[in-house]
């Protein structure tokens, strides 16, 4: 997983150029203005999601990961505290393939807090738990970019 703040990329020369494609997109759209759901960017190769919600208990939360998708959240208002895990420390379930869905059951080993500009780069070892309260509830507003890897 990488985490950063998209007024750093230029400091990211290494990332993949699918990665670099998203916060060139960020860059160049009102992301804030767009609807909640899903909008495609290049078919099923590059899409972003739009998620609105308020944070709440990590005990309400699940834990994921992907396996054919690059998850690429990007904070539009927050706060909203991810947990981090790596997937070969979980208790893994039953892959959903038709949703790219690994649920997964486990402690965090670590967290980050997204706030405005702040992205996480999640990849398919990278256990994640959003959506968690950081301090009080928030309502959040995110845009999840998902880079077909597989």
């Amino acid at each position: 997983m990488i985490f950063g703040n998209i007024r750093n990329i230029e400091e990211y020369t290494f990332l993949e150029s699918q990665v670099k494609e998203c916060f060139a997109y960020a860059r160049e759209h009102d992301l804030k203005a767009f609807e909640k759901g899903s909008h495609e960017i290049d078919g099923d190769r590059l899409f972003v999601n739009i998620a609105e919600y308020t944070t709440t208990e990590a005990a309400d939360r699940f834990w994921e990961a992907h396996r054919d998708y690059l998850d690429i959240h990007v904070m539009l208002t927050g706060p909203e505290q991810i947990d981090v895990n790596f997937i070969e420390n979980m208790d893994q379930k039953d892959y959903v393939p038709a949703d790219d869905f690994l649920p997964m059951d486990g402690d965090k080993n670590g967290h980050v807090v997204l706030d405005e500009g702040d992205f996480l780069i999640c990849y398919p070892h990278d256990a994640h738990r959003t959506a968690v309260k950081a301090g009080e509830p928030a309502a959040i507003k995110k845009a999840i970019f998902k880079v077909r890897i597989h």
